[in-house]
């Protein structure tokens, strides 16, 4: 390997399964060492944030004598994750992550004795899910009273990881336009709010400004980054992802994951009052309008394993139809929903049953397409598709069919660490991150021309969804 040609920088993707370390040159963007370590999850979707620590550590020890050289480290975490902690900096119990949909009550109250959907929407550029931190934050207080009561300090997931490096309790614009505390419209945590749900806000990080570092790396045994290596701000996952690419606005975003996202960067403020879009901040100064699906690749792996199928094996044809919904679902905004199977026949195969489940997945998240571009995108920009998802036919010719549009697969990998370790770079270069992911030309890969959309497909699941729908809320 050659000699690096700019200085080293580690970008780092703390996410629900694992924590991926990238060592990474600054000047040309070339991975030159890399690292990952898993993550222990409940039924429950927890998780001990001290694990994610010990994981962070030994994913960066196997990046081997390149992470020694670090001139600079961010870290890149899963969104609206609660983390609680104490007065010595520990965690009062698991952290409860964004897949975890128990406070869903809370969250209708809370939407409902704020003003509604179309004060939320104004005022925090998103209507609150199930899976926003100040839902968690609200069942935690009725649910376990004592815990709460031992509070001393919330933090997000890429906070605590933040926290732990240097000391300080700060965040990012991005990952706190999340939380359903911080007001998009002010670009501060409300008071309203934090009094309602009997949050202090000295129990809340410090919000960072673009290019600002959160500190250095203070001495700690066992940690591979050198003492005083720069720390930058850090931010969510899919705001790392949307650098990792050097996003510009109007280029649509498809990732295929745990969850799924479709998103782009927009210089508008986001205000959904449907909910269907998340209004968030990016990392940058801009915005970062997202809708979010819980079931994507897991809940497909799961059906394709239910018949002994590889995920592959998919069949067209047959005029089944599924929605996926396994662990209820986000975007639409159905809870309390569970999966739904229709149209099956004598004749329906197995393979049909899982190509019905890959369009139910994609289907949710391209209903939301149209509302998360604006009015200066162009109608028919390619899909950048990322996410383990993209590297299978069967995600992808899936995609094509119902969008109708051109596909581009980024040949970049782990773009969270990569956009994370942009904004590393940025801090030691005083360059900006999304200019610095474009150099490294992260957004390039294979393309694939548009097909023709399956409108009889589109059709179908339209009218099964909203069946559905219209049945979930007569209960």
């Amino acid at each position: 390997m050659a000699a690096p040609e700019g200085p080293l920088v580690v970008g780092v993707d703390s996410s629900t399964q694992s924590t991926k370390a990238l060592v990474v040159d600054a000047a040309t963007g070339e991975v030159v060492a890399r690292g990952q370590a898993p993550h222990t999850v409940s039924p429950d979707h927890e998780s001990d944030p001290e694990q994610w620590w010990q994981a962070l550590r030994q994913a960066l020890e196997q990046c081997g004598p390149a992470v020694h050289r670090a001139a600079a480290v961010s870290i890149g975490g899963q969104q609206h994750g609660l983390v609680t902690l104490d007065g010595q900096g520990r965690p009062v119990r698991p952290a409860l992550l964004w897949n975890d949909v128990r406070s869903a009550p809370q969250r209708d109250r809370l939407v409902a004795e704020l003003g509604g959907p179309e004060a939320w929407a104004e005022r925090f550029g998103s209507v609150p899910a199930a899976s926003f931190t100040v839902t968690k934050w609200q069942w935690l207080r009725e649910n376990e009273p004592e815990a709460a009561a031992a509070v001393k300090a919330v933090r997000l997931p890429h906070d605590y990881l933040t926290e732990r490096l240097t000391g300080q309790g700060t965040t990012d614009r991005g990952d706190a336009s999340g939380t359903g505390w911080w007001s998009t419209a002010d670009q501060a945590y409300d008071e309203e709010v934090l009094g309602r749900v009997g949050l202090s806000p000295e129990l809340l990080p410090r919000v960072l400004g673009h290019g600002e570092a959160a500190g250095t790396v203070r001495p700690q045994d066992g940690l591979p980054l050198p003492q005083g290596t720069l720390v930058a701000t850090g931010t969510g996952d899919n705001m790392a992802a949307a650098l990792g690419l050097g996003l510009r606005p109007g280029r649509p975003v498809l990732s295929l994951g745990t969850s799924g996202t479709v998103y782009a960067v927009s210089t508008r403020r986001p205000t959904d009052p449907t909910g269907t879009v998340a209004g968030f901040a990016d990392a940058r100064t801009d915005w970062l309008p997202l809708a979010c699906t819980l079931n994507c690749t897991l809940a497909v792996d799961r059906v394709a394993a239910l018949f002994g199928l590889d995920r592959e094996a998919v069949e067209q044809g047959g005029g089944v139809t599924v929605l996926p919904f396994l662990d209820g679902e986000r975007t639409p905004n159905l809870p309390y929903a569970s999966g739904t199977l229709t149209g099956l026949r004598h004749d329906t195969t197995a393979g049909q049953i899982l190509q019905a489940t890959y369009d139910g997945a994609v289907y949710a998240l391209l209903a939301a397409l149209d509302l998360v571009l604006d009015d200066d995108a162009e109608p028919d920009a390619p899909i950048l598709l990322i996410g383990g998802g993209a590297k299978g036919t069967a995600w992808r010719e899936t995609v094509r069919r119902l969008s109708g549009r051109p596909v581009v697969v980024p040949r970049a990998q782990e773009l969270v660490a990569l956009g994370a370790a942009a904004q590393a770079a940025a801090l030691v270069l005083g360059e900006d991150a999304a200019a610095v992911a474009r150099r490294w030309s992260t957004a390039e890969g294979p393309s694939y021309e548009a097909v023709e959309r399956d409108e009889e497909a589109l059709t179908r699941l339209a009218a099964t969804l909203s069946d559905a729908d219209t049945l979930l809320r007569r209960r």
